[in-house]
């Protein structure tokens, strides 16, 4: 991830869950007895960082041991998960678990339950910045590093939410639900990210200038991008994910079934709405501006691979679909000291593939050997129990 440098024939160094060293073979001084992986042939990239992952929390009192979703998305090569919505008494729970090794998984960052301004019961009300304040602190002592301003009607309650964030070191994470409008008074007012697409597409200078110089991040979820088909049924309708056996090995059936046995749409080629989408979010990239990865739990594991294949059919480099999947995420929740990229200082989180996404985006899913926190898995072994 360093601009657009590819090391052929490389050695990565790591000490416990640090990388130490990285360059060509013979540049790299191996210390006498260190283990030695031989990978040859084969091509490494750094550990896929899901911004918008949800891994779609169910329980209550008791956590299951070996979650399915965790083991399909670490066994597909995401070693990190932000999730932007989930239950706060399981997601932070469960992260702890998985950072003390008594779970097996990807690293969990979430904002826990949303910051909801819409007319619900479990809503927070928001009529003032002492309530606002009382939110972020709320959820920062649950654990969250992020919340997620949800639907809040009015742009002074937004703003009221994004200072007191501020004051806490807290990042604001918001989605206009398809609103353009509201979407760009998030440029305006300083949120970390926009969550979901900009419902409108193609982007113009303007939007896409804007987007680039707000520092606002930009996760558009293609699989589920507003304004017109989603990204997901072009993958139901291209392929027949129900008889993917690796992915059936972490995945149960009968959810892979649901969702791509019967395809609910079918469209033609011209007619799919989330490359548009992709196709604006390049123009983001090429402004200098950030573009993040979101699989949005369509399919866990899977779902983070398509979303990068979704972005190239957009018109980006395999390269910057990676990093895109990569680097982007990390610098946007300010975690790029410590993930993002193969780089000496980092977490040793990277991923081995048996073919080269730079030749075909879509050899991303080629994972022979995942590497997170320096502990390596090989994604058969972490087979769901049946």
């Amino acid at each position: 991830m360093k601009g657009d440098e590819v090391i052929e024939n490389g050695t990565i160094l790591v000490e416990e869950d640090r990388i130490r060293a990285v360059g060509r073979v013979g540049e790299v001084r191996v210390p006498a007895g260190a283990k030695v992986v031989d990978v040859s042939g084969r091509t490494i990239i750094p550990g896929l960082f899901d911004e918008h992952a949800h891994l779609h929390y169910s329980t209550l009192d008791i956590f299951p041991q070996r979650p399915w979703k965790y083991l399909a998305n670490l066994a597909y090569g995401v070693t990190t998960t932000h999730d932007p919505s989930a239950s706060s008494q399981e997601v932070f729970g469960q992260s702890e678990m998985v950072e003390a090794g008594l779970m097996t998984g990807p690293r969990i960052f979430s904002t826990g339950f949303i910051l909801y301004g819409a007319d619900d019961p479990d809503r927070a009300i928001v009529n003032s910045l002492d309530d606002a304040r009382h939110h972020i602190r709320r959820m920062k002592s649950l654990g969250a590093l992020t919340v997620k301003s949800y639907m809040q009607p009015r742009r002074v309650q937004r703003q009221w939410i994004i200072q007191a964030a501020r004051e806490e070191g807290v990042e604001v994470v918001p989605e206009g639900g398809g609103d353009l409008e509201m979407d760009l008074t998030f440029l305006l007012d300083g949120h970390t990210t926009i969550e979901h697409a900009l419902p409108v597409t193609p982007l113009r200078k303007d939007v896409v200038t804007l987007l680039a110089r707000s520092g606002t991040s930009y996760t558009p979820t293609l699989l589920v991008a507003y304004g017109g088909l989603m990204g997901d049924h072009w993958f139901y309708q291209h392929n027949e994910v129900w008889k993917d056996e690796k992915l059936l090995r972490y995945v149960p059936q009968g959810v892979v079934d649901t969702r791509a046995r019967i395809r609910s749409v079918m469209a033609d080629d011209e007619d799919w709405h989330h490359i548009d989408v992709a196709a604006s979010a390049k123009k983001v990239v090429e402004a200098g501006g950030r573009v993040c990865l979101g699989g949005h739990g369509q399919m866990q594991g899977l779902g983070p691979h398509w979303e990068m294949w979704a972005f190239v059919q957009g018109g980006m480099t395999p390269m910057e679909a990676l990093r895109v999947a990569t680097l982007a995420p990390a610098e946007t929740l300010g975690f790029d000291r410590d993930l993002g990229s193969i780089e000496p200082g980092k977490l040793a989180d990277f991923v081995v593939l048996e073919r080269n996404p730079l030749e075909k985006i879509e050899n991303s899913d080629s994972v022979v050997l995942v590497v997170k926190n320096g502990a390596a898995y090989r994604p058969e072994e972490l087979e769901r129990s049946r």
